[in-house]
Formats: structure tokens, sequence, C-alpha cells
């Protein structure tokens, strides 16, 4: 068994939905969920939006390997409507992110493993450190729990009520 650790967010339409539908459809099609942060809310990262984000960690079990997972979310994306429009960040009903795969570092066009931005993104590591706080991170050498120490995030991030 494979673990992978998932990043679910999405700030348009019904969030808390598309969140708790892409779980459902994770766990029917790609293997079991051993463990879920709470969701956070946050601001957008990296563009304006007037809407938030909601983000929730999960740690997955599953038979797949790291790309056979990808073309699974990507596909879960997609049937949920996520629309890529171009390159940048911009708003969306559902991003699934793959951070980690176990202590696995890839780095292909298509897929990077650990995620490259996890360490900037507090909103992320906030997430990931309620599951997996003493993980290190298999490129930094640096636990889950220090890098949200060291983050210097400065967005607004909190428990989704």
């Amino acid at each position: 068994m494979n673990q992978f650790v998932i990043l679910l967010g999405g700030n348009m339409g019904d969030r808390l939905g598309y969140l708790a539908e892409a779980k459902q459809r994770i766990t029917q099609s790609c293997g079991s969920i051993a463990q879920e942060s709470r969701v956070y809310e946050s601001e957008a990262w990296g563009f304006e939006s007037e809407h938030n984000f909601l983000n929730q960690a999960i740690v997955l079990q599953s038979q797949f390997d790291a790309f056979q997972l990808l073309q699974h979310l990507q596909a879960i994306e997609k049937s949920l409507g996520r629309q890529s429009k171009g390159g940048g960040y911009q708003s969306r009903t559902l991003d699934l992110d793959i951070l980690f795969f176990g202590n696995h570092i890839i780095e292909k066009e298509e897929l990077i493993i650990p995620h490259p931005r996890i360490a900037t993104r507090k909103f992320t590591l906030l997430c990931v450190d309620e599951l997996i706080p003493n993980f290190i991170h298999p490129v930094l050498q640096i636990s889950i729990h220090q890098l949200l120490h060291d983050c210097n995030d400065p967005s607004k991030v909190w428990i989704y009520e």
C-alpha cells in the first residue's frame, strides 16, 4: 500500500460540498482515507479573489502509484466542474494536489512530488501539520511543524466553522 498526502481545496460554489464529494469519490476509486484534517478557510493565495478558499488535507492509502493517482484525481476535479483557463492561479470548484508520496521524490513535467510550494503556503502547512507534524520533508529535510513555524506567508487562515 502506498501512502499519499493530498490537499483538497476550492473557492467556488458549494465549497464544503465539493470537498465532501471529492473525498467520497477518492474513497470509491483511489483507496482509503486514513486521516483527514479539519477544514480551513483562507484568502486566495497568489491572486485576488472575492471568494475565500476552503482547504483540507487527507492521508490516503492506495494501490496506485503517483501517476495513476494523478490521473484519477484530475478526472475527479473535472467531473466536479474544474475548468482550466490557462496558466496562473484562478478561482476553482476543486483542486486536488498530491503533496507527498511517502518519502519519494518525483520531478517530471507532469508531476512534482513533494509539491514544490508547500513550504511557502501557510494554508497547506496548517492542514498537513495537523496530520503529520513530525514528517520530514524528503527534499528540505525539515519537519512539517518546523516548516509551519518558519513559514513567512502573511495570509490569514482560520478553522472553518
